[in-house]
């Protein structure tokens, strides 16, 4: 039987990652060709190349502005380049299915896809879909989404919900390896602060401003972003910067007590997971397409998180929030045991063996 091909596309963020990282295992193991197409640049390339056995290509891309930039007049030019690669690279890879995860590096793969009569199946981790998968959506054969709710925001029934994708890494945490590599003590709770791979510079800011008084009472694990650790506050007894975790993640979640954190579909997906209280500080509207409001508030709702929104953060709403979430903490933990967890990775293996080239 002649060996099968996959290629998955998805970048710019790590959220536009997480979900290939947790099904490319099964197609290796399986013993599948596993290509990605991604960026230069974008924080997929460093995630997926620490996978030997999978093929990364970069392609030219353009970024989906939602303001008015003189960039905005040359982007289409460098999607349309992007398109002419991945075009090629699909033609060389002959794949039997392309899975999409989003971001702006996708579109230009799904449209190479599609040219070349290629099934595309995408993957929408939010509430409502984000502006590269609607403008996929026309070419692509289903839609697997994490929100219930988000068959109402995608036209054509090409929505199939399938629950959160969790990678099994996440549940395989040891909390105290953890503690001895960050050099915590036991007696005190541990805050995780994660602005996203991107970093968060206000959230950053106002805790580093407080962070004197929070290490009175806990330990503070922060993940800041890219270029955005800072070394003087870093020097702090209990506290620990860093811009991105990868392998310590899975310890440094078991260890997490509480998690404050943005408001990306994946991230908390996993927090609910592995019933971590969180305080979610989404993305404004006036920078954002205000999918992370939706969220936080879906998560506020069901009892899961408490929100404080990014207009009202200050160093006393982050003090008065943090104290809040401790207090009701085992009450939020009641209520993440009564979420219904499906097993959406077989879920979407299934739709994916269904859509292939036969």
């Amino acid at each position: 039987m002649e060996q099968q091909t996959i290629v998955f596309t998805g970048g710019g963020s790590a959220g536009h990652v997480t979900v290939n990282l947790a099904l490319i295992p099964y197609f290796l193991k399986k013993g599948e060709k596993v290509h990605y197409i991604g960026s230069r640049d974008g924080i997929e390339k460093e995630l997926v190349q620490s996978l030997e056995e999978v093929s990364y290509r970069a392609i030219a891309t353009g970024k989906l502005r939602r303001y008015l930039s003189v960039k905005n007049l040359k982007d289409p030019f460098r999607v349309l380049k992007g398109v002419g690669e991945a075009y090629r690279y699909l033609g060389d890879a002959k794949p039997s299915i392309v899975f999409s995860k989003g971001g702006f590096v996708s579109v230009p793969v799904v449209l190479a896809a599609w040219m070349r009569k290629i099934p595309v199946v995408l993957h929408e981790s939010d509430l409502t879909p984000g502006l590269a998968n609607r403008i996929a959506l026309p070419f692509a054969t289903q839609v697997c989404t994490t929100f219930e709710e988000a068959a109402e925001h995608l036209k054509g029934n090409k929505a199939v919900h399938v629950g959160a994708v969790v990678r099994e890494e996440l549940r395989q945490g040891d909390k105290e390896r953890a503690r001895r590599w960050l050099g915590f003590e036991k007696e005190k709770p541990v805050l995780l602060f994660m602005g996203g791979s991107l970093g968060a510079k206000k959230m950053n800011d106002t805790l580093r401003a407080i962070v004197t008084e929070l290490t009175g009472k806990y330990q503070i694990v922060h993940l800041c972003g890219k270029g955005q650790v800072n070394l003087e506050v870093d020097s702090v007894k209990g506290y620990k910067a860093f811009e991105y975790l990868q392998d310590e993640l899975p310890d440094v979640l078991a260890l997490a007590d509480m998690v404050i954190s943005r408001a990306g579909s994946n991230a908390i997906f996993e927090f609910l997971t592995l019933q971590k209280p969180m305080l979610l500080i989404p993305l404004s509207e006036k920078v954002s397409r205000g999918d992370q409001l939706l969220n936080a508030k879906a998560f506020e709702k069901s009892g899961y998180a408490q929100i404080l929104w990014e207009e009202h953060l200050s160093e006393d709403t982050l003090l008065e929030s943090i104290r809040l979430l401790d207090e009701n903490k085992e009450k939020i933990r009641a209520k993440m045991l009564d979420y219904n967890r499906q097993d959406a990775i077989s879920e979407i293996i299934k739709i994916i063996e269904n859509s292939r080239l036969k």
